[in-house]
């Protein structure tokens, strides 16, 4: 005997509850957030005059950056008693500067060998590095390594003298992940303290 249909209210019924049903059972699809990232405090502007014992050199720092001579190397003693960090607290960030007497263990075009092998190891996860070569009017001069992409370091240099007798590498690094959307206002801001230093460098005889 053939079962009556359901008369058409209830089977709309029937039908909208076994969707709304299906549907609860459903994994929710939430929507990702943009990351959002801590307002930065810019110091102001402000420069002060290195002139540490340790190290004979010169050169103009910002004034809200702190030296911290290294006292150990992978806990060796560093090869110069100039072994230091530029430490910058309101970004969280170090220059990592060591100086190196040309000749005592290695010769400038080792060094020098040594400066783009660094850049190169970098390079690996940038976009793409550029070199630029400098000069100052104290006879300082060297070249300075700036990548661009997620990488570890985005600027290194090194800075040297005209008889090739002194040598010294430095490193920028951000304790933090990186992440060159969100870093790059704070690093424009060092870039411009690296500008400074450079341009004011000298060595010391």
């Amino acid at each position: 005997m053939t079962q009556p249909l359901l008369p058409q209210p209830t089977y709309l019924a029937f039908l909208l509850s076994f969707v709304f049903l299906f549907q609860a059972c459903e994994e929710p699809v939430y929507t990702p957030k943009p990351r959002g990232y801590p307002k930065v405090e810019y110091p102001e502007k402000g420069y002060s005059d290195f002139a540490e014992a340790y190290c004979d050199l010169e050169f103009r720092y910002p004034s809200y950056a702190n030296i911290v001579q290294d006292s150990l190397f992978f806990d060796q003693l560093p090869q110069h008693p100039c072994w230091f960090d530029l430490y910058i607290p309101a970004f969280d960030c170090r220059l990592h500067c060591s100086y190196l007497e040309v000749g005592a263990q290695k010769s400038f075009d080792e060094l020098r060998s040594d400066a783009f092998d660094l850049a190169n190891w970098h390079n690996k996860k940038a976009n793409y590095i550029e070199e630029t070569a400098i000069a100052n009017r104290y006879g300082a001069e060297g070249m300075i390594f700036e990548f661009d992409g997620p990488v570890a370091s985005p600027i290194q240099f090194f800075l040297t003298d005209t008889k090739r007798q002194h040598f010294l590498r430095a490193s920028l690094y951000f304790n933090t992940e990186a992440r060159p959307d969100s870093i790059k206002p704070v690093y424009d801001f060092v870039r411009q303290d690296l500008d400074t230093m450079i341009a004011s460098f000298r060595w010391g005889d």
